[in-house]
């Protein structure tokens, strides 16, 4: 149980979908991070707000350990197939028509074309549309996703009111990344992203909270998307969410830091990152962000291989980064090794920055491996050019090259942080001007 205290499912749920709250349950139940009842409880919380009475009434079977199941339960699922079926007799003349193809190829992109043709052909009004937002919403609340998701994208379709269609699109999201559907599931979030950045985007405080929602939501699809660990940079990464990061969630700087040490390609931004891990270790701190400060920030070794086992704990149970995969009668979680690999990278270029030459008994200490997978691997790293360094086998020490840096290059990557950070605080300060002007 002692690994709940870095679990971040407390923090995480209040952002996402009550659905979406199901996927992270089940981890923490199969990792044991909390006792089986409490978790079972929760799941039954969850579901006394939904319409799925079928799965809530298993579990108060498998939690009590009983049969029965109580009345209010039972008086629920009636009201709820009633309610079902009210809503389908609504919706069903616009369901008809969206399930002929030959109908449906008299839409076109013009809303206002299509609501008039609807109205004047099939006698489908703003009742009938709304019915079928209605039953979407249900057939979502039920738990049946794949119609909830072809509902809301038909809807999105014919609906006129940003509003009602931004929720749609929320709705939509949730469903594509609860059936897995990870490519589609990206798109929505990208059309998400661009609805809430936009200039005309309701008040600022909601923009703020809509940017953090998304940053939860995107979590799913990003680990699990086979480009996500670069996109989740690309996002969090901006200004503007970086900084609803660090006023409103610091917690998920887990997630990007994590990316940022399994990325292949060292970022430019990731010098800036570690400033950014520094002024938040009173807010947020974890095995993850805390190796970072130790190689980057503090040069402390010694702490940073200490944290690295703390980092594998913390990978192997979180519900985002500790994705199981079946390989030939194995499970194995894919980030962790990626993540070990590199994090020994990261200590090995700081430390050998630091030292000229280095005693490869002490590295390999500081590397958590013994003397001959230490050996192998620095040869490894040498054949691979990432390091220029050549290792003396009776000395038993790295030599490395001196490596000086130019003095134009350095002058040029001075300048160009410099501008970048100009052009932000003119930005911030046209900004500021404009919103002024606009009261």
């Amino acid at each position: 149980m002692a690994m709940s205290k870095y679990d971040l499912t407390p923090r995480i749920a209040p952002n996402l979908d009550r659905h979406l709250v199901f996927p992270l349950l089940e981890f923490t139940q199969e990792r044991e991070l909390y006792p089986n009842d409490q978790i079972l409880k929760a799941k039954i919380e969850l579901l006394n707000n939904t319409n799925m009475v079928d799965y809530a009434m298993d579990i108060h079977k498998s939690l009590y350990h009983t049969e029965d199941v109580p009345q209010d339960m039972v008086d629920r699922r009636v009201e709820v197939v009633a309610r079902l079926k009210s809503l389908e007799e609504a919706a069903a003349p616009l369901v008809t028509f969206l399930q002929n193809p030959n109908a449906v190829q008299e839409l076109r992109a013009d809303k206002q074309y299509n609501l008039q043709m609807l109205n004047e052909r099939y006698q489908i009004g703003p009742e009938q549309i709304e019915a079928l937002y209605q039953y979407a919403k249900f057939q979502f609340e039920c738990g049946n996703y794949s119609g909830a998701a072809d509902y809301l994208y038909q809807y999105c379709a014919l609906c006129t009111n940003a509003e009602r269609s931004l929720s749609a699109l929320w709705g939509k999201l949730a469903a594509e990344i609860l059936m897995q559907n990870w490519d589609i599931a990206l798109d929505e979030l990208n059309r998400l992203k661009e609805i809430i950045d936009s200039k005309n985007f309701a008040s600022s405080l909601n923009q703020v909270q809509s940017r953090i929602w998304l940053m939860h939501w995107s979590l799913f699809i990003f680990f699990n998307h086979d480009n996500g660990r670069t996109q989740i940079i690309d996002l969090f990464n901006q200004d503007k969410y970086l900084n609803a990061i660090q006023t409103n969630a610091p917690h998920l700087l887990r997630y990007l830091a994590t990316a940022f040490i399994v990325n292949k390609k060292r970022r430019p931004q990731f010098k800036e990152f570690i400033k950014v891990i520094q002024q938040e270790q009173h807010s947020f701190s974890d095995p993850i962000t805390e190796f970072l400060a130790c190689v980057y920030v503090n040069f402390d070794f010694d702490g940073a291989q200490k944290k690295m086992k703390e980092c594998e704990d913390v990978i192997m149970n979180d519900p985002f980064l500790g994705k199981r995969v079946e390989e030939s009668n194995y499970t194995v979680v894919p980030l962790k090794d990626e993540f070990l690999e590199n994090a020994r990278l990261f200590i090995f270029e700081t430390y050998c920055r630091i030292h000229e030459r280095i005693d490869v008994g002490v590295l390999a200490e500081k590397l958590n491996l013994n003397y001959e997978d230490a050996e192998r691997w620095i040869l490894n790293l040498i054949r691979t050019s990432k390091l220029d360094a050549k290792i003396n086998t009776q000395t038993g020490t790295v030599v490395m090259e001196p490596n000086h840096p130019n003095v134009y290059e350095q002058l040029i990557d001075h300048t160009k942080g410099l501008s970048g950070r100009t052009y932000k605080l003119v930005s911030q300060l046209l900004e500021h001007a404009q919103a002024q002007a606009a009261r």
